[in-house]
């Protein structure tokens, strides 16, 4: 059995973070995974990974970003304030750290198993935590943003180069300024000691083959780096098994083959 409570917790300036706990029916002492989502997204994209972690032993908090809260707490800022978006990028972080602050405070969690796992500009907030935040025995990165130029000036996608047609080179070069002292691609270096998974798509739509490469050789080791015939979605079942296998070794989850399987198993009764 499991249970998903709706939850919300302190954080400075941002008041209460909306979140999802995961929790395993029983007692004992679990690992713990914080989940941040991508930007188009919410708290709901890692619900059912989260499901399935509970059954292997592990409290899963599945945190809401700024921008996808309910008022009062929600925050946005558009790219022409850059000031703003910085604040909101750091705001992200600590909220994450207050998200790991919850987990060690519950007493069926083991506070020295504890892993982050975080998507596209999740995996931006999981880059800050990785060098900074020393509670965690492992970050897991999928699709990450390496840094602003590699969406903002470097991507075909649509949305991008619409953008960059229509604002000014001036605007564009001063947001850069004032934001990208917080790519992801700063920050990956000073990780070590805590262990990287990089899991990235062949078929990504917003960053080209080269900002990926660059990013995985600037981070320090130890690290794995694998990449899957996906979009940014990575929404296939090798990047899931990936993910567990990789949890399994560095917060000693347990196995979820046998989970899988029985699932399967179902589905032709």
């Amino acid at each position: 059995g499991v249970r998903v409570h709706d939850i919300t917790y302190a954080s400075p300036k941002s008041g209460r973070v909306t979140a999802y706990l995961v929790v395993p029916t029983g007692r004992g002492h679990f690992a713990g995974v914080v989940f941040g989502h991508w930007s188009y997204g919410n708290r709901t994209e890692f619900l059912p990974e989260a499901i399935l972690y509970a059954q292997a032993g592990v409290v899963s908090l599945l945190v809401d970003d700024l921008g996808v809260r309910p008022a009062p707490w929600r925050r946005n800022a558009p790219w022409t304030e850059p000031e703003a978006v910085r604040q909101n990028f750091i705001q992200s972080a600590v909220d994450l750290r207050r998200g790991i602050d919850v987990l060690q405070s519950r007493t069926e969690v083991d506070p020295n198993r504890i892993a982050y796992v975080g998507h596209s500009s999740g995996a931006r907030w999981g880059a800050i935590l990785s060098a900074v935040e020393r509670r965690l025995k492992t970050v897991v990165l999928m699709a990450g943003v390496p840094s602003e130029k590699t969406i903002l000036i470097e991507s075909d996608d649509p949305e991008f180069v619409s953008l960059r047609e229509s604002a000014p080179k001036e605007q564009l070069d001063n947001y850069l300024n004032i934001v990208s002292s917080l790519d992801a691609i700063n920050y990956v270096p000073h990780a070590k000691p805590t262990p990287l998974l990089f899991q990235f798509a062949r078929f990504e739509q917003y960053f080209n083959e080269a900002a990926m490469q660059q990013y995985a050789r600037a981070a320090s080791e130890p690290k794995l780096v694998l990449w899957y015939d996906t979009g940014h979605a990575l929404n296939d079942v090798r990047p899931l098994a990936d993910r567990a296998l990789w949890l399994r070794r560095q917060i000693g989850m347990k196995p979820v083959s046998r989970i899988l399987r029985g699932r399967l198993n179902n589905l032709h009764r």
